[in-house]
């Protein structure tokens, strides 16, 4: 099993016992509906509706058992008082100094991290060089690409 523990944010936390309670209850029954009905076509040997809705509740039961364990590990990081540093859990606005680009990027345990919506993981290159820094502090992150210079702008709780 995980001997490491999972930093979640409430927000992560609640939407994981959310679809922990969802697959229990709801997909469980209908996935077992789909076996049942797929039974009665006859013959499983050669049954694709059979094989599917097997695969089905073996995909089901393997991520049942992945949030089952990661509930388990969880630290919850609570949203604390404006803080001047960058810490999980708080917004941070970056100013990229080559491009000028700026964006908004919230700090989250890497079970949360979500990248297409600005979640970033505190175990990622740039999660690593903005944590602990301060509005106004200039962060290097090394990436495959080479080396990227940032201004944390804001921080936000």
């Amino acid at each position: 099993m995980i001997d490491k523990e999972i930093i979640l944010t409430e927000e992560g936390f609640v939407k994981l016992k959310e679809e922990l309670e969802y697959l229990t209850t709801k997909k469980r029954r209908e996935v077992a509906q789909r076996i049942k009905e797929a039974i009665e076509f006859g013959d499983i040997s050669e049954n694709s509706e059979y094989d599917d809705a097997k695969n089905e509740q073996a995909f089901l039961e393997g991520r049942l058992q992945q949030i089952t364990v990661t509930l388990n590990c969880a630290r919850v990081i609570k949203a604390g008082e404006k803080s001047n540093e960058v810490t999980l859990g708080c917004k941070v606005v970056l100013r990229d100094l080559e491009t000028d680009e700026t964006v908004e990027h919230m700090l989250v345990g890497s079970a949360e991290a979500d990248p297409f919506n600005n979640k970033i993981s505190n175990e990622s290159p740039v999660g690593l060089a903005i944590i602990g820094k301060k509005a106004g502090d200039k962060v290097m992150v090394n990436v495959p690409a080479g080396v990227l210079e940032y201004l944390v702008v804001d921080i936000k709780q």
